[in-house]
C-alpha cells in the first residue's frame, strides 16, 4: 500500500472530521455520544470495546461529570446501549471479557445500571442460540440510534472478519490470527490465548443504525483507512460496505490520516 493521505470525504462519501491526536478524537466523540443521549434517547447507543475506545469512555466519564447534577442524572437513568461483541467461552466475570471491560470502563465510572449496558453472553452453552437471542433484544429495542465502531487492521468491525457480506447477522464467528494476535495483550501476550470464537453483530445491523461513527487513531490504521475511505464495497474488507449507509462519520487522528504520527 503506498502512503499518499486518503481521499476527501468529498470522494468516499463519508463525513470526514480530522483531529491532531487520541486525546482530541476522545473528547470529540464522547461529546457527540452525550448528544445522541440527548437527542434519541429512545433509541440505544451501539458501543464497541479497544484500544481506540478506552479514551473515549474515559473523556465520556469526564465530560458527564461536569455536567449539572440532574442533567447527569437524566441520562445515566435512560441510558441504554448495546455492545458489538464478546468472546465465547470465557466464565461470567472473567476479566479479560468484553463485559468486565465495559463495567470497569463504562458502568462503574459513569455510575450506570449495568443491566442498561448489553452484550452478547459469551459464556451460554449454546452461542449460536445465544447470538440469535442477541439480535433479537436489539431489535426489540428499536435498533442502534447511533453505531460507535472501531476499525480492524484487516478492515473488520466488531468482529466481521474478512471475507465478509452486507446481510450477515448477529453470529458466532471465529476469530482470524491476526485479530487474535491484536487482542493478545490482555491475555498475557500469548495469541494462542485468545478465545478462537467470538459472537458479534453483523453488518446487517450495523447498517441498520440510524448514522454511524468510525473511529480511528494511530499510524498503524493509515493503510486500511486509506482503502476504506476510498472504496468500493468489497467483503475483503468488510468496513468498506459503511459506504452503502447514508450517515457515517470517520473520525480520525492525523497519524491514522497519514499526516504524522500522532498514536
Amino acid at each position: 500500500m503506498s502512503q499518499e493521505p486518503p481521499c476527501s470525504s468529498a470522494s468516499s462519501g463519508f463525513e470526514l472530521i480530522e483531529l491532531n491526536d487520541p486525546l482530541a478524537v476522545a473528547e470529540h466523540v464522547a461529546a457527540l455520544l452525550l448528544n445522541e443521549r440527548r437527542r434519541r434517547p429512545e433509541l440505544p447507543l451501539g458501543l464497541a470495546t479497544g484500544r481506540t475506545m478506552e479514551p473515549i469512555y474515559q473523556a465520556l466519564a469526564r465530560q458527564l461529570g461536569q455536567l449539572p447534577f440532574a442533567e447527569g442524572e437524566r441520562l445515566r437513568e435512560r441510558w441504554l446501549s448495546f455492545n458489538l461483541d464478546d468472546y465465547v467461552g470465557l466464565a461470567a466475570g472473567d476479566p479479560r471479557s468484553f463485559r468486565a471491560a465495559m463495567i470497569e470502563r463504562l458502568v462503574l465510572p459513569l455510575g450506570l445500571d449495568p443491566e442498561r449496558v448489553r452484550l452478547p453472553d459469551g459464556a451460554a452453552p449454546d452461542p449460536d442460540a445465544e447470538a440469535s437471542r442477541y439480535g433479537r433484544e436489539l431489535e426489540a429495542a428499536g435498533g442502534v440510534g447511533l453505531q460507535v465502531l472501531g476499525l480492524g487492521l484487516n478492515g473488520h468491525v466488531g468482529f466481521n472478519e474478512p471475507p465478509c457480506e452486507a446481510h450477515v447477522q448477529c453470529r458466532c464467528v471465529s476469530l482470524s490470527a491476526s485479530t487474535r494476535a491484536a487482542n493478545a495483550p490482555a491475555f498475557g501476550g500469548n495469541p494462542e490465548a485468545v478465545p478462537a470464537r467470538a459472537i458479534t453483530l453483523g453488518l446487517a445491523e450495523i447498517l441498520a443504525a440510524r448514522s454511524i461513527l468510525l473511529v480511528v487513531t494511530g499510524a498503524a490504521k493509515a493503510g486500511v483507512l486509506r482503502w476504506i475511505l476510498q472504496g468500493p464495497p468489497t467483503p475483503e474488507l468488510p468496513a468498506s460496505w459503511l459506504h452503502r449507509h447514508p450517515r457515517v462519520m470517520v473520525v480520525a487522528d492525523r497519524a491514522a490520516l497519514g499526516r504524522g504520527d500522532n498514536g
